[in-house]
């Protein structure tokens, strides 16, 4: 009996001990009531002062419609500051950010009259709520289905007019990137903006597309903003593929006022696969994943530095995932695959090593029966599971590892997915689950086991320098009654806090971590 209490008693304290050695603790912000029972959040800014500004989507009807956006203003404290209703419809919402005391938000629109889209800002002080709206880009085209439409693994580029937008990690700058192709009328036009809304860059496109169609992914800027580089898979026109050959290949575009220049990666038997590029020592480097066959099984890290200036590849690494990172991934499965990987995040450390993460990504669709006894179709949003891995300086892998998770929404997917922060070489990931107790294998790999119930606790896995894993629930759904959007922070790496939004129904609230 004795040494039965001295075991638990030995447990109890290597438990107290982990929890307390994760310098992670959260704070509350007052619940509060709210109108709109069925919104989505769309952004999450600073306010430049410490506060907090929102932006969310709200529906209502019985049939449920778009009727307007939702401004919340928090101050430092986590309180509601001020409300503000924008009541406006019918354009589709891009994204929106704050810059100078002032929210931005860009919207696409398609004029009937002038039969054509444009891109519109509408922005106004926070201070005292007053947008103002001025039209940024316009391009004749016949309406489209989904023109902004984003799918990372089947996109389509003979419906005409196609667009997309992607903004800078800090949302200092953005792209908008526009395809039309009707006939043989075929034009790619690319804009580079600051967020004052300058014209840093722009770039007629449209010989590249003759041979290849361009979906971009990731882009990433000079200091100066003079330049731009965009990562994205080129797609081959041509019809007829051997069984050797794949239909893309990535390739990093350099964009400025001298011209475009590209970079393909791919070299003999290694396919380039979810690339990403950053800006690390002057250098201009690429990090992802590769593979050796042409679909989308990834087979392990891939690295490339290459010069600013001419492009050239100074060098580049393949690092293939190790046996034992395979076998922790899937154990004695025989179909072992590692496909859909989508970045989330990047990071360069003091040592100038490289962290990064990844989330397995992919859409289904099925059909169901709705209630008027019709078949309706339903798209659900699987996020799975997280791969994280370290590279050297030198673009060496020093380890990988993966976190077990599965995930499928149909509808609003801030719930779900993750997010990730990095401190001081350690990475914190921040997952809502309803599982209760994972399963932390050798420090190196955990499994979190869809949970049954309606609540969902938010746990937080350390990965630390050496890739040592560990995790502690954070939050208690018990204690916590309202669930958190993980995949919807704000970060702020000056005091090295991630906020959250809360909310279920008509309540709401902030939740703020810090790390210490």
């Amino acid at each position: 009996m004795k040494l039965k209490w001295i075991l638990f008693s030995i447990f109890f304290v290597g438990v107290l001990v982990r929890a307390q050695e994760m310098p992670v603790a959260y704070t509350l912000g007052e619940k509060y009531p709210d109108r709109y029972k069925y919104s989505n959040l769309l952004t999450i800014s600073d306010d430049g002062t410490g506060g907090t500004i929102l932006l969310r989507a709200y529906y209502t009807g019985l049939v449920l419609q778009p009727k307007g956006y939702l401004v919340e203003h928090y101050n430092e404290n986590l309180e509601l500051v001020s409300e503000y209703n924008y009541k406006f419809k019918g354009a589709e919402f891009v994204e929106g950010y704050m810059k100078n005391g002032q929210l931005y938000l860009l919207f696409l629109d398609y004029n009937i009259e002038a039969a054509s889209y444009e891109y519109w800002i509408h922005r106004s002080p926070i201070t005292a709520f007053n947008f103002t709206q001025e039209k940024l880009l316009s391009f004749p085209s016949a309406p489209v289905n989904n023109p902004l439409d984003k799918n990372y693994y089947n996109r389509r580029f003979g419906r005409g007019f196609t667009t997309t937008t992607l903004f800078t990690e800090d949302k200092n700058a953005f792209i908008i990137s526009t395809h039309y192709k009707k006939g043989k009328n075929n034009r790619h036009d690319i804009y580079f903006y600051n967020a004052a809304l300058n014209k840093r860059v722009y770039q007629d496109f449209s010989k590249e597309v003759e041979e290849k169609n361009y979906a971009f992914e990731n882009i990433v800027a000079s200091s100066d903003l003079e330049k731009v580089y965009i990562v994205g898979k080129a797609y081959f026109k041509k019809k007829r593929f051997t069984a050797l050959e794949r239909k893309f290949q990535y390739e990093l575009i350099e964009l400025s006022e001298k011209g475009t220049k590209i970079q393909t990666f791919d070299s003999p038997g290694k396919y380039s696969e979810s690339i990403t590029p950053l800006i690390d020592r002057g250098d201009v480097v690429c990090v992802g994943f590769y593979a050796d066959r042409k679909d989308n099984r990834y087979n392990g890290l891939a690295y490339f530095r290459l010069d600013p200036v001419t492009l050239h590849l100074k060098s580049k690494k393949y690092n293939p995932f190790s046996e034992q990172f395979m076998f922790d991934k899937f154990g004695q499965e025989d179909d072992r695959q590692i496909k859909n990987l989508v970045f989330k995040n990047v990071t360069v450390t003091s040592n100038n090593e490289i962290l990064f993460n990844a989330e397995e990504y992919f859409v289904t669709n099925s059909m169901q029966a709705n209630s008027s006894g019709g078949r309706l179709r339903v798209e659900r949003f699987h996020h799975n599971d997280i791969v994280s891995a370290k590279l050297s300086d030198q673009g060496d892998m020093l380890w990988a590892r993966n976190i077990n998770k599965s995930e499928v929404t149909q509808g609003d997917g801030a719930y779900a997915s993750y997010s990730s922060f990095t401190k001081d070489g350690i990475t914190y990931f921040f997952i809502s689950s309803a599982s209760e107790n994972p399963q932390l294998l050798n420090n190196e790999r955990i499994i979190f086991k869809q949970g049954l119930g309606r609540n969902r606790n938010v746990f937080v896995i350390q990965l630390d320098e050496a890739g040592k894993m560990d995790y502690k629930k954070l939050i208690d759904a018990k204690d916590v009654r309202l669930p958190l959007m993980v995949s919807t922070p704000l970060k702020d790496k000056r005091t090295n806090e991630v906020l959250f939004y809360a909310k279920r129904g008509t309540k709401k609230q902030l939740v703020n971590i810090g790390i210490q």
